[in-house]
């Protein structure tokens, strides 16, 4: 398949076509404007065209109907209707190659990584720890690595913080790191964590970053689609941190690629504002240098939300293709964000920006794409190419032949649960317990002879008791303490066989 040189987005007033160089598309981009302008259907055109150029795309599925692109349209109405109206455009209605993933297994393959892969600032975020329960974690992950404890799933991660609970000797030097009570705070965000459902998402297999970036067999970019209909009004913060996560995996793998004809990988992440929504300083910090640095890797990455403002000015600067969509503007505030939307853009002397920002239709937008020097293009008053692929979900039997078909089908549908952290912990305390019980008999027969020593002081006293004593009294007391010493017995036997049962 021939390599597009440009993504193609749709034509300006004049009817000549808008696109954006793909030499270029790794300077990132954003898509905005209010609910119901179209943004969906440009993101789908987004993706078809980087397929088209043999790209890989990651995108989440929040909607619902994104997944649309694994069947052939079906252009009718307004649609068909501006097809006609672009005659350059080659619309071939038809298929994507999609694979479907889903954290809970359930509408896709399930999505996994592993907390040692996450690490201690990715998952201090999604548990909003404070700065002690932060440096808490920080120490147990240290021990993890130190004793060579694989944190794969929330329950080594649980049984690490009930091991380091029993025994603070094993922190070290980070003992003052790690009080009891900061593993019990710790301990019951996992349980909050768990009742959001996050507990899918830690395991293995864990997702291989080879099986994003490999193509189909036909030269097309494969398209991979996160279901995120349900996880981002449940767990928002789970669907977040994910994603970067997943940006921080690319960012630390991928070799640098210099200047290239095109990307490797175009990554869209809907509901953008919540990446950013009350990160942590630290972590907001490190999302902006990786957005930075990663086009380097040959990654572009597309922010999807309503305005601009929901992104850092940071970011922002970075981002080399700005699609926005209508805005409505009914107060003071939206007014005043209205004018900084259209004060972003390099003016455009055939019309007003400000004006056109509030009259745009569905699926028409304010277009500025990077001109080859690097500079932001004039901006362009655009209508948006349909998709060739169908603008609307499939069906639940679609979904399930897709997945099905899937080449990668089978890989991570199983979990698995091999030796980490939970288990080796188990087999210790279970070891210590052994040699517990092993040391009982020897504290026993101590006591038998102790029993067997005041049987003989009886004797002694009884003799010396003489005609005093009869020999009833004497068998008397000697039963006393043979009951005295069984009873000693069962009392540390019984101790050591509840402590084995709790």
């Amino acid at each position: 398949m021939a390599v597009a040189k440009q993504i193609i987005l749709g034509a300006d007033l004049e009817g000549q076509p808008v696109g954006q160089s793909l030499r270029l598309a790794n300077r990132h981009g954003l898509i905005a404007g209010a609910t119901g302008t179209g943004k969906t259907v440009t993101l789908q055109r987004l993706i078809e065209s980087f397929s088209d150029a043999g790209v890989a795309v990651f995108a989440a599925d929040v909607k619902g109907d994104l997944c649309g692109v694994g069947a052939q349209g079906n252009p009718q109405g307004k649609i068909a209707e501006r097809i006609a109206s672009m005659p350059w455009l080659n619309h071939v209605p038809r298929a994507y190659p999609v694979s479907l993933w889903d954290i809970n297994g359930e509408s896709g393959h399930p999505l996994r990584t592993t907390l040692s892969e996450m690490g201690p600032l990715l998952l201090g975020s999604l548990l909003e720890l404070s700065d002690s329960q932060q440096a808490a974690l920080y120490a147990a992950f240290k021990v993890a690595d130190r004793e060579g404890l694989l944190l794969l799933d929330l329950k080594d991660l649980k049984a690490l913080l009930g091991h380091l609970k029993d025994h603070p000797e094993v922190l070290g030097e980070d003992g003052a790191l790690f009080t009891k009570t900061s593993g019990q705070a710790l301990l019951r965000r996992l349980s909050s964590l768990e009742q959001q459902g996050a507990e899918a998402l830690f395991g293995e297999p864990a997702l291989q970053l080879e099986d994003i970036l490999q193509p189909d067999p036909n030269g097309q970019g494969r398209v991979h689609l996160l279901d995120a209909s349900r996880l981002v009004h449940e767990a928002p913060k789970v669907y977040a941190t994910f994603l970067l996560w997943l940006l921080a995996e690319l960012f630390e793998q991928l070799p640098e690629r210099g200047d290239a004809d095109k990307p490797v990988l175009a990554l869209f992440f809907d509901e953008a504002h919540l990446l950013f929504a009350d990160t942590p300083r630290a972590l907001q910090e490190r999302l902006e240098q990786v957005v930075r640095l990663i086009r380097s890797k040959g990654v572009g990455v597309y922010f999807v939300t309503q305005s601009p403002s929901d992104l850092p000015d940071d970011v922002l600067a970075q981002l080399g293709l700005r699609i926005q969509h209508g805005l409505r503007a009914f107060t003071a505030k939206e007014q005043k964000s209205l004018r900084a939307v259209a004060e972003g853009f390099r003016p455009n002397p055939a019309f007003d920006t400000l004006s056109v920002l509030t009259e745009l239709g569905i699926g028409e937008a304010l277009v500025s794409t990077m001109e080859e020097k690097g500079t932001p293009g004039m901006v362009r008053r655009v209508s948006i190419a349909p998709p060739q692929s169908r603008v609307g979900p499939l069906t639940e039997a679609e979904r399930s032949t897709l997945i099905k078909q899937s080449p990668l089908a089978g890989r991570y549908d199983k979990p698995i649960d091999r030796e980490s952290a939970y288990e080796l912990l188990t087999a210790r305390a279970a070891a210590a317990e052994v040699e517990q019980e092993a040391q009982a008999p020897a504290k026993t027969t101590g006591k038998n002879k102790s029993v067997k020593q005041d049987e003989s002081l009886v004797d002694m006293a009884t003799d010396m008791l003489g005609g005093f004593a009869s020999q009833a009294m004497k068998t008397a007391v000697r039963q006393a303490a043979n009951q005295f010493g069984r009873q000693l017995v069962r009392g540390l036997l019984g101790s050591l066989l509840g402590s084995k049962k709790r």
